[in-house]
């Protein structure tokens, strides 16, 4: 193995000319194929889709995520209060997170849902927020966005589909799989706004692995607290941002260049975020859309370069199926075991029923 590919440092990528091919279904059309009998399955092949989509239980799948997403706050209150009262790296991040979220509930700038404790913050003034990062050039050139799936993001997933731009959107906490892409050209109008949210991305999206070729031009994020003046970002707590970053980075589809830009309120912009107690996978911001302005960071904090795989838990590791993949994937190409984290109490992150 040509090792200029693999970094032998916390994070760990491989060049995508040394990964394994990662086995899933097509339907071949060679030219052997009569255009009649193609046109034929290609049809069938869409009637199956549109069948499945109409037999997709949207209201099942959100009370089973509502459900799940209940019981991982309640975890993550736990962690929070322990990890805050600690003489650790991560007291003075829940510091800063409840200080926000509790400035929000008080200001009554929040919105739903709510309380917005331990999520991603919707906010008033989040479709402005959302407008002003459509109005930004970065995003009108950008063919395929990465957009997270949390509430007050829901406008710039719809400006992404609406303006004719692919959208690619993880799970939410990785629970299913990994990301899904949902390709405009492939969506009614009608459909659009269904698209946008969690269910819709389940039910229109087609989910990808980690050998698809995709380029992500532009990375959106959301965060509960960021600093103007550095681009250091906090999101809640979990890690998964970081996470779908390291990923996209292994994949490929990113590298330095990709501009990463949040959506949040301006009470949630902050200056006492010190850089220097930052870790090596959080993700810094370029771009901050507020309702009133668009902030250019000119952030000089590295982003990183893959899954920094010494401070990934084995919890972690065991709750997301991508994870293993990766990691059997490269302990294979390699010929080394890679390192582990310490362990960690987490929320649950259960199986959905489908």
């Amino acid at each position: 193995m040509d090792l200029s590919f693999v970094r032998f440092s916390s994070a760990f990528a491989i060049g995508r000319s040394q990964s394994a091919t990662l086995i899933r279904s097509s339907i071949p059309f060679p030219s052997s194929i009569p255009r009649k009998l193609s046109s034929n399955l290609l049809s069938r092949v869409s009637f199956t889709l549109e069948r499945d989509r109409e037999s997709f239980d949207s209201a099942a799948f959100d009370a089973d995520r509502l459900h799940l997403d209940a019981k991982a706050r309640e975890s993550m209150a736990e962690i929070a209060d322990v990890e805050s009262k600690a003489d650790d790296s991560k007291a003075w991040k829940w510091i800063i997170r409840k200080r926000v979220w509790d400035l929000m509930e008080a200001e009554n700038i929040a919105q739903n849902p709510r309380p917005v404790h331990h999520r991603i913050p919707n906010f008033v003034g989040a479709a402005f927020a959302a407008k002003r990062l459509g109005e930004l050039e970065a995003f009108r050139a950008a063919a395929c966005v990465k957009v997270n799936p949390d509430s007050p993001q829901k406008q710039v997933r719809f400006l992404t589909l609406s303006g004719g731009k692919k959208l690619l959107t993880p799970q939410p906490r990785l629970r299913t799989g990994f990301f899904s892409v949902l390709d405009p050209q492939n969506l009614a109008s009608s459909r659009i706004n269904e698209a946008c949210t969690s269910a819709g991305a389940a039910k229109f999206g087609k989910p990808i692995g980690l050998d698809e070729k995709i380029k992500v031009d532009l990375v959106v994020i959301g965060s509960v607290a960021v600093d103007p003046t550095t681009g250091a970002r906090l999101g809640k707590g979990e890690g998964f941002a970081e996470l779908e970053y390291g990923m996209l980075r292994y994949m490929g589809a990113i590298d330095d260049s990709t501009l990463i830009v949040t959506t949040v309120h301006d009470r949630q912009l902050v200056e006492d975020i010190p850089v220097q107690k930052l870790l090596i996978h959080d993700v810094p911001v370029d771009i901050i859309s507020t309702p009133t302005q668009v902030i250019y960071t000119n952030t000089s904090i590295p982003k990183p370069q893959g899954i920094y795989w010494d401070k990934l838990s084995p919890e972690k590791l065991g709750q997301i199926r991508i994870l293993r993949e990766l990691k059997r994937r490269i302990e294979q190409q390699t010929g080394l075991k890679l390192p582990s984290g310490p362990s960690e109490k987490l929320p649950p992150t259960a199986q959905r029923r489908r």
